[in-house]
């Protein structure tokens, strides 16, 4: 599914694409997968060429340590570079092996790889996948509440529930600043944009109650 409006009335000059997919293989460990693609239009290289050209694909695969989210091993791989040393950047990745993808991992990639110490395109794969790790943790937490509803070991304590919630993102964005009214709501034990909008919207379609989704 393009993600973008259609573009056929437009001069396109370039395209960047990013993909992310994160799997849990254990209780303690996931795997992310990510990888990034430069693509320029047909003919703009090579005058006539009727095909787009990709000068950069740059693939990453690490596995992550939960619930401390530590990386316990990194590969790059250069599919598609512009110049033959490229890919002799890939093994100084595994410097990220023993890091927290926490907060300040963003520094962490620039002090390690920044400038000529690293590869620019992988850099930016690394700060896009981060994102998509923190959501798989949202994942893992409803799917660890869901089978310990269905053993009858779910935290009955309200109180601890929301402040679990709260602890997960506290000041990863404006949202969830600790100040603001949407934390606050969620103390007070109200709504506070719960379950998610898109959740609710699934719900009403498939005709149910959202009231009841936990």
């Amino acid at each position: 599914m393009a993600l973008l409006p259609p573009d056929d009335d437009l001069d396109l000059l370039h395209t960047r694409q990013y993909e992310a997919r994160v799997y849990q293989i254990s209780d303690d460990e996931l795997l992310v997968r990510g990888a990034v693609s430069d693509q320029k239009p047909a003919g703009l290289y090579i005058e006539g060429d009727p095909e787009p050209m990709e000068l950069h694909q740059m693939q990453l695969e690490l596995r992550v340590a939960i619930p401390k989210l530590e990386i316990t091993s990194a590969q790059v791989v250069f599919e598609t570079h512009p110049n033959s040393g490229c890919p002799l950047i890939a093994a100084d990745y595994g410097k990220l092996v023993g890091l927290s993808i926490a907060r300040g991992f963003t520094r962490k990639i620039r002090d390690l790889f920044g400038g000529p110490n690293g590869c620019t395109h992988t850099n930016a794969l690394l700060q896009a996948m981060v994102p998509a790790v923190v959501q798989a943790m949202w994942s893992v937490s409803i799917r660890s509440g869901r089978l310990a509803s269905a053993a009858g070991r779910e935290d009955t304590n309200p109180l601890k529930a929301r402040e679990r919630r709260i602890a997960a993102t506290l000041n990863t964005c404006h949202i969830w600043a600790e100040d603001g009214e949407h934390v606050a709501a969620i103390r007070r034990g109200e709504s506070a944009d719960y379950p998610p909008i898109p959740v609710r919207e699934r719900l009403r379609k498939l005709g149910r109650d959202e009231t009841t989704w936990e």
